[in-house]
């Protein structure tokens, strides 16, 4: 059911309730704010809530991947399952009292700046207001991305994204053709292999794979944790820390690099006994320049008898096969795609206009720029949560959306304080952040790994991460400095009709 609202003003409008849109939400209810939650569907849970595909997972341990102001203590396995994680923050936001502030059903069709009134106006599916300060809460992983295929048209079986899991759909003794290896693929792929009938993975690259370090948490663990948060809280310290020392080294160190390269074809040759397999599914890129993967039965999946990986991309789709460019042909009932999203185009940015009228796909042009990842040039009052800038390839990424939300928390601080009506990056401050941040990234391994990458933009630079350690985001995040932006106060301009 679509939430109705009159039209009005608030302070602030979030898009998106997922782990960034609630920790926005959290933040702002503390400070007492008027604000609401836009979230297109009817639940809270964001890229927890839309895949639901068979065996997915989170690959961050359970206690480091929850939002801080929210501890469970009742993990039921290391790496939490998606049922979990989407079930836990339905109960954050029920237990924080975040519920009554989102808008269900309520897509945001437009938001524009308005730069005489000040103020974000904003077209929803519920109908128009208006916002001083815009929090992009939708995040990098929302619109699958699916291949345009010669022939995907004329295909007679079921097709579907992984991210949009058909569970209507009975696979038993299926001939499915799997389109993509990647962090989707290698969970659903395990999981469904034992009941399909026959299954071809078609993978233009291999992934590098490692071995999957999950268990089962105890009654008793459970319980010491309830009774002592103190102690989840020093576990999900020394997850973060061994993190940030150990695995950062693989981004930046090649020695550390060539260690671990190691131990991930130890892991292969423990489980793939066939030469010739080993090699399709050997990666000829270097450790962690694209997501390095986390699994214990993925090779055991494509090594099964009715499995074959094919290391080639597809040239077309027929009405009961898919040919792969190295001109074979493959019988295909189902065709499932395990091929991503839309991350350095996020669809949001289609609907975002600026003080100029530009949209800011039309600002990034394929090549996001951020200051901080946060806020961007030519969009005053606009708060970004999760995306270019600010990904980490070895941490926590709840870790960085709440360091976003503070950074955003400490500029409408600021801007109450001062009687400050928008607050917007110079394009100079940006400018040099920009070449900062590329120079950094420049000896990372998503630089020099010899991949192409979802971190990288159409100029081939991996703008999408954050290129050093996540305390130094924290670090950098922690104040908002208002040197760096265009200040705007309520004597400079005439006052604004709701």
């Amino acid at each position: 059911m679509t939430t109705e609202f009159e039209p009005r003003h608030l302070r602030v409008v979030v898009v998106g309730a997922g782990f960034g849109g609630l920790a926005a939400a959290h933040a702002l209810k503390r400070r007492g704010e008027d604000f609401a939650v836009l979230e297109r569907e009817q639940e809270v849970g964001g890229v927890w809530r839309d895949n639901s595909y068979p065996g997915c997972a989170c690959d961050i341990p359970s206690n480091l991947y929850s939002l801080s102001f929210a501890p469970n203590p009742h993990w039921t396995r290391a790496f939490s399952k998606q049922s979990e994680i989407r079930d836990y923050l339905r109960r954050v936001a029920r237990e924080h009292g975040l519920l009554p502030h989102i808008r269900f059903g309520c897509n945001l069709i437009e938001a524009a700046w308005d730069d005489a009134a000040q103020r974000w106006r904003i077209e929803t599916s519920s109908g128009p207001l208006t916002a001083e300060v815009l929090i992009d809460g939708s995040g990098p992983i929302v619109e699958p991305s699916v291949p345009d295929l010669p022939g995907l048209d004329g295909f007679a079986g079921e097709v579907f994204h992984s991210a949009r899991w058909n569970h209507d759909l009975d696979l038993t003794g299926r001939n499915v053709v799997v389109i993509g290896a990647g962090a989707s693929a290698i969970q659903f792929v395990p999981a469904i292999r034992s009941i399909v009938g026959r299954m071809t993975v078609v993978q233009r690259t291999a992934p590098w794979v490692t071995p999957r370090m999950d268990r089962a948490t105890t009654r008793f663990e459970r319980r010491l944790y309830a009774a002592a948060p103190w102690l989840q809280r020093l576990v999900r310290l020394r997850q973060y820390w061994m993190r940030e020392l150990v695995t950062w080294k693989i981004m930046v160190s090649p020695r550390v690099r060539r260690i671990a390269t190691k131990a991930a074809l130890s892991h292969m040759r423990r489980q793939v006994a066939d030469p010739a397999l080993r090699e399709r599914l050997t990666p000829n890129w270097e450790l962690g320049c694209k997501r390095i993967l986390i699994s214990n039965d993925w090779y055991p999946a494509l090594s099964a008898p009715n499995v074959e990986v094919v290391s080639a991309g597809v040239r077309e789709v027929r009405a009961h096969s898919v040919v792969t460019t190295d001109g074979r042909e493959h019988p295909a009932e189902v065709i499932i795609f395990g091929t991503g999203f839309h991350i350095i185009e996020p669809p949001l940015a289609d609907h975002l206009r600026g003080r100029d009228g530009r949209t800011l796909a039309e600002c990034w042009n394929g090549s996001p720029h951020t200051y901080l990842g946060v806020t961007v040039t030519n969009f005053p009052n606009l708060f970004r949560l999760g995306g270019a800038g600010s990904a980490t390839g070895h941490n926590s990424h709840v870790f960085q959306e709440e360091c976003q939300v503070a950074y955003a928390m400490e500029a409408l601080r600021l801007m109450r304080a001062r009687g400050i009506t928008s607050v917007e990056v110079r394009a100079e401050e940006q400018h040099a952040y920009v070449e900062e941040h590329t120079a950094r990234l420049a000896g990372t391994v998503w630089s020099v790994g010899g991949c192409s990458s979802w971190y990288q933009g159409a100029d081939g630079v991996a703008s999408l991460n954050w290129p050093a350690e996540t305390w130094k985001y924290r670090r950098a995040t922690r104040r908002f400095d208002p040197a760096a932006y265009e200040l705007r106060t309520r004597a400079a301009v005439a006052p604004a009709a709701n």
